[in-house]
């Protein structure tokens, strides 16, 4: 039998651009299919990188238009790495790209930047960009704009594990008393509202390492479309279909 989660999500927020449906406050999007989207059009691999990139934009900058507290991207994984050394260049460039473009739109638009994952594992340039990308909407009291770079959840929940087995073998807790609510406190979302949906484009159907304890209770929505593809009004589709799904948490 099934049961609520320590930290069930306390219900969606009002959707006054939904037309008065229930909006999820924090989305999160496995955006997948760059890849495939350049290989159709018998395009390099980077081409579909830039493509991702320009959705990127158009899809956040929608989520700010429905109302959404916290988007969430998933943006460079852990296991990404495995790529061709060249591809993972690419990528970076991008990113330093995206923030060098778009960060004082972020800024005026007073969305709060947000980055989970290991990300100081990348070169000193872009880990410098990062930090000031943070630092200069650190202030801003809108939406929360959170990349995922070099995230991998089961190393999340390893370093929680870790953390919480010291400080039972220091004393510091009973293990037998260690709760759903002390794991969650070491994740790094623990200051996110709790997550809605999860979205994932290109017709794959997993969720690859990404927001595992995070997403118990999401709803969950697969689309089969590439990410470069993915426009506003899929974007609000899948929104809709949030609204459109009775959420008992183990209950009737």
């Amino acid at each position: 039998m099934s049961t609520a989660p320590a930290h069930a999500p306390g219900g969606a927020a009002p959707g006054s651009a939904m037309g008065g449906a229930a909006l999820p406050r924090h989305v999160a999007i496995i955006m997948d299919g760059n890849g495939r989207w350049a290989k159709q059009r018998f395009l390099p691999r980077i081409a579909g990188h830039r493509a991702g990139v320009e959705t990127v934009r158009r899809i956040t900058r929608h989520a700010r238009t429905l109302g959404i507290e916290a988007l969430t991207l998933y943006a460079f994984s852990s296991e990404n790495w495995r790529r061709p050394a060249a591809e993972v260049s690419d990528l970076m460039g991008l990113l330093k790209h995206f923030i060098r473009a778009d960060l004082n739109e972020l800024v005026r638009d007073n969305v709060r930047l947000r980055v989970i994952g290991d990300y100081r594992r990348f070169a000193p340039d872009v880990v410098a960009l990062v930090d000031d990308a943070i630092a200069r909407t650190a202030a801003n009291t809108g939406p929360l704009l959170v990349i995922a770079l070099n995230y991998g959840a089961q190393a999340e929940l390893v370093s929680a594990a870790r953390t919480l087995a010291a400080r039972a073998a220091a004393g510091e807790l009973v293990a037998d008393a260690i709760t759903a609510d002390d794991i969650e406190g070491l994740l790094e979302t623990r200051d996110l509202p709790p997550l809605d949906l999860l979205i994932r484009t290109s017709g794959e159907y997993r969720l690859s390492n990404f927001l595992l304890w995070q997403a118990a209770y999401a709803e969950l929505v697969f689309v089969d479309t590439f990410w470069p593809d993915f426009d506003e009004p899929a974007f609000a589709s899948a929104v809709a279909k949030f609204g459109e799904r009775h959420r008992r948490f183990g209950g009737l």
